[in-house]
């Protein structure tokens, strides 16, 4: 395996659980799962709830796939473009995050 597939798959892994956790978290808090849905009560609300769809968004692509594989009876294909939105998406958060966790630690010597 390269190096470059290995570090592509890592910031997948950890975009996808961190969105699992956010979801969770956002689900656990609200009692309600999250949803592509902008708050407009206020700016901060609807900020906020642009930055939880922008990071839990793997988990609720992948929620919404399965669901409707089940519920509604979709194609099988479309459940495999999900999850192929969903792990590029993972990876796109996975770096932004396992960046901002090396700019936390700060310069190496």
């Amino acid at each position: 395996m390269s190096t470059e597939l290995f570090i592509y798959t890592y910031a997948a892994t950890v975009g996808f659980v961190s969105a699992g956790i956010i979801g969770s978290f956002y689900q656990l808090i609200t009692a309600q799962a999250p949803q592509f849905r902008v708050a407009e009560s206020s700016f901060l609300a609807g900020f906020g709830s642009v930055i939880l769809c922008c990071f839990s968004a793997p988990f609720i692509i992948m929620r919404n796939a399965i669901r409707g594989r089940r519920i509604e009876r979709r194609p099988l294909g479309w459940l495999f473009a999900s999850a192929a939105i969903s792990v590029m998406w993972s990876a796109c958060t996975g770096i932004i995050l396992l960046e901002f966790i090396i700019a936390l630690k700060g310069p190496t010597v």
